[in-house]
């Protein structure tokens, strides 16, 4: 039987593949993916003071690492921040551990969470979930890295756009197909999983 962090992992994994690369939400990814240079890290945090030290740690572990082993990280915190709003606050003191860092213009953070909401949408707004994961989850990623992508893709500034108009397409029927829901349970702890494996920007907080 999995452990828990290995099906959040594989909950984010699945995400990733069949979400943000099936759909090409982020032309960006494929590559690190298959390079294998994503870092997955689940936190075990239940209060914002021990995510906050996990982030600090994960920080400090990217740079350790070259680029070539490890490009980016996915710092998952699946219980705790459940409530979009708590998860948006958080925002607030992540920036804050980068600063502290001295790493601002080095490492930019980019936010998912599975109630993901855009200001000035409704909460069941289907382009809210370019930006909706499994879990809360903080992406790491280096700036130099994001500019070498981004100076490679032409019109990178059209994605967002591109993504909006791909989730309007896809519809809310479309997206619960994917079956890139969560299959852990963050209210039990230790986690516990779901019967049924597929059940299916910034934030600038809800409207």
């Amino acid at each position: 039987m999995l452990d828990a962090d290995t099906i959040v992992v594989d909950d984010m994994r699945r995400w990733l593949e069949r979400a943000v690369i099936g759909l090409n939400l982020c032309p960006f990814a494929k590559a690190v993916h298959t390079k294998g240079q994503i870092h997955y890290a689940v936190s075990h945090a239940t209060d914002t003071e021990a995510l906050r030290q996990d982030l600090v740690y994960e920080l400090k572990e990217l740079l350790a690492q070259e680029p070539s082993a490890r490009d980016t990280t996915l710092l998952i915190a699946p219980r705790m921040l459940q409530e979009f709003l708590d998860f948006n606050d958080f925002l607030g003191e992540a920036d804050a551990a980068v600063q502290a860092l001295d790493l601002e213009g080095v490492v930019q953070i980019a936010s998912f969470h599975p109630q993901f909401q855009f200001g000035g949408t409704a909460p069941d707004d289907i382009t809210n979930y370019t930006n909706r994961a499994p879990y809360p989850c903080l992406h790491l990623l280096r700036e130099a890295s994001v500019d070498r992508a981004v100076a490679a893709f032409p019109e990178a500034e059209m994605i967002f756009e591109r993504n909006m108009e791909t989730l309007e397409a896809l519809g809310q029927d479309g997206w619960d197909a994917l079956g890139v829901a969560a299959t852990a349970h963050p209210q039990a702890s230790p986690l516990r999983v779901a019967a049924n494996p597929l059940a299916g920007g910034e934030p600038d907080g809800p409207a």
